[in-house]
């Protein structure tokens, strides 16, 4: 009668355990069984890097990283020895020239001849200029301290140099001997040209101040005070707040209802607000990206899509790096 009596309570026991973790993991199921995968993502921006045209040395920086800057503030002031001979040489250039240019046209007078003749003493002098200026940069470019860029820029200098020193001789003998009308035309247009080699070594001098061309936060400065860059090199990174985006990396099994122009609903970690989104971008990852297998031996697996979303309307506290969270 014992043995039955436990046997009983034995039994009880069991379906009283049962019941339990039963009701258990149907309470489970019915609360979180239903709950999609949570997604995360993160806040970018995009990136605008300043640069100069010619290889230089930061004179100058009149920012610091994580200063806010607009259009037209000044950024970093370069130095270019070099470049303002070559301007000094230009502009001797330009005037000699066009000077002979006005002789021609006014006629020969014997004051004027010797101007020709002063002019033919400016244009040897500049190449004098040019010429030293190209020996020291062959020197450093042998050294391995200046580019080639920068080299072949001073043999430039020179040989244009060496060109208007020819132009000047035969300019002083067109003075002596009278200008046809070709010979004017000439003139004119030698002048013209000296002009256009003025304005190269101007813009040229222009990139030496470096101005800020979007509004944005100064992210990452590369190049400090009294260090070389090189033509095309970057000197600092802006990021751009006003162009902000959320990325997400989503199996293409949670993208039901994600597509471009669709409306989105993202979490802010940060602020523990939501915020709406449109998404803008999808596109398949490439196959270095993890993919999930769907059954085995189906043979296949689900993509991995980047998928982008601009924000609606005006997000101010938004920053680059920020989580956010797409359910």
């Amino acid at each position: 009668m014992e043995q039955k009596k436990e046997h009983i309570n034995v039994v009880i026991a069991l379906l009283s355990f049962t019941l339990i973790v039963t009701g258990v993991a149907l309470i489970g199921y019915l609360c979180f069984g239903d709950e999609k995968e949570p997604i995360q993502g993160q806040i970018e921006a995009r990136e605008y890097q300043v640069s100069s045209k010619l290889s230089a040395r930061v004179k100058r920086l009149c920012v610091e990283e994580g200063d806010y800057v607009h259009v037209g503030d000044t950024l970093a002031i370069l130095q270019d020895p070099e470049l303002n001979a070559q301007q000094q040489a230009a502009e001797a250039t330009e005037q000699a020239t066009q000077a002979i240019s006005e002789m021609t046209e006014n006629g020969t007078r014997q004051e004027q001849i010797q101007t020709a003749a002063n002019l033919v003493l400016q244009a040897k002098a500049a190449l004098n200029i040019a010429l030293k200026t190209y020996q020291r940069v062959q020197k450093l470019s042998d050294e391995g301290v200046a580019s080639t860029q920068k080299r072949d820029e001073a043999k430039a200098a020179y040989d244009a140099a060496a060109a208007q020193v020819k132009v000047a001789l035969s300019q002083y003998e067109m003075a002596k001997n009278g200008a046809r009308k070709e010979e004017k035309k000439a003139a004119a247009e030698q002048a013209k040209a000296a002009g256009g080699g003025v304005d190269v070594v101007r813009s040229l001098l222009h990139e030496t101040v470096q101005r800020a061309t979007v509004e944005g936060e100064v992210e990452k400065i590369y190049a400090h005070d009294g260090e070389l860059v090189g033509s095309g090199s970057p000197i600092m990174t802006i990021s751009v707040l006003k162009d902000q985006w959320a990325s997400f990396f989503i199996r293409e099994d949670l993208l039901h209802g994600i597509e471009p122009g669709k409306e989105i609903k993202v979490h802010s970690e940060a602020f523990n607000q939501t915020y709406p989104m449109r998404v803008y971008y999808m596109k398949v990852q490439g196959e270095y990206t993890t993919w999930k297998a769907t059954k085995a031996g189906e043979g296949h697996a689900l993509n991995t899509f980047e998928v982008r979303a601009r924000p609606i309307g005006k997000c101010p506290d938004m920053r680059p790096g920020m989580t956010l969270t797409l359910r």
